[in-house]
């Protein structure tokens, strides 16, 4: 039986045309439902309302049944991240460029959320990555992707990067380039594809490697079990510090010498849907993908 959603949750990209009113819109909306809202604190700002409930991001999802998006695939990153924690699932409404993830149209969005709420709509899993960082035996900083863990350079781009990377213990190559993507099948039509990565179905438990501007025509992207642990390795002769990013957070920089352990998260997005939802046609419609040429 599908979940029935008394108590809902709303987060808006601040700074972005049309989410205040989108939020607005959804907060009459539920309730004039007589359903339960609450609004992100930062969201909230938005608002001229300021007796709104309001709930810190650290809590979203907390004690509700749905939290609702309004942004771009990069918000619904940022509240996924707390949503799984709960296990509370999360719906997005597009207010940002593309929108791969934020499936509900922002000018059908009452239609689209009624039918939601009267249980029209389909739910998948998404799985998480974790990433730590370890410095002379020690762990320094760990993250937590929806979408991809990205090496990158250090402060001065123009040089390149040498690493390891080892797969379950195994060594599997050296490389030399710009940097290393490591993204979830969530991630693979985002950064990963733009550096020619593949497009991984949402539904493989598999992990893709994608070198950035590798130095050698030999390394190609290389895609593995998702349940494989991914040890990189900075080179020691590294004058540089390279940094590590998840999901485009700000990044953080680690030494030669140091590493990266990166494995499958035990947590997972609850990812809502509307009912009519093909991930193909996403594919198609908004990356133009398979489009019949003329």
């Amino acid at each position: 039986m599908k979940a029935h959603f008394k108590n809902i949750a709303l987060m808006g990209r601040q700074h972005r045309d049309g989410v205040s009113d989108t939020l607005q819109t959804l907060i009459d909306f539920l309730q004039q439902r007589e359903l339960n809202v609450v609004v992100e604190t930062n969201s909230a700002s938005m608002l001229d309302d300021a007796n709104i409930p309001t709930v810190d991001y650290a809590e979203l999802g907390k004690d509700q049944d749905l939290v609702i998006v309004i942004g771009g695939d990069g918000s619904l990153l940022k509240a996924a991240k707390s949503a799984a924690k709960f296990n509370t699932p999360v719906l997005g409404v597009n207010r940002g460029t593309l929108g791969f993830l934020t499936d509900i149209n922002p000018d059908d969005v009452i239609a689209q959320v009624s039918n939601v709420l009267q249980g029209h709509y389909l739910e998948e899993k998404r799985f998480f990555v974790n990433a730590k960082l370890h410095t002379n035996g020690e762990t320094v900083s760990e993250g937590l992707a929806l979408n991809d863990v990205v090496l990158l350079p250090g402060k001065d781009a123009a040089k390149m990067i040498e690493f390891d990377v080892y797969v379950n213990k195994e060594f599997v190559c050296h490389q030399r380039s710009d940097g290393l993507i490591v993204a979830t099948p969530t991630g693979s039509t985002a950064y990963a594809l733009s550096a020619g990565g593949p497009i991984l179905s949402p539904g493989l438990d598999a992990l893709v490697l994608v070198p950035m501007f590798p130095h050698t025509l030999s390394l190609r992207p290389l895609v593995v079990n998702a349940n494989d642990r991914i040890k990189i390795t900075i080179a020691n002769e590294m004058l540089t510090n390279p940094r590590i990013s998840c999901d485009g957070d700000p990044p953080i920089a680690l030494p030669p010498g140091g590493h990266i352990h990166i494995d499958k998260s035990s947590l997972s997005l609850r990812l809502i849907h509307p009912a009519d939802y093909n991930y193909f046609h996403t594919l198609r419609s908004k990356l133009r993908w398979g489009e019949k040429l003329c």
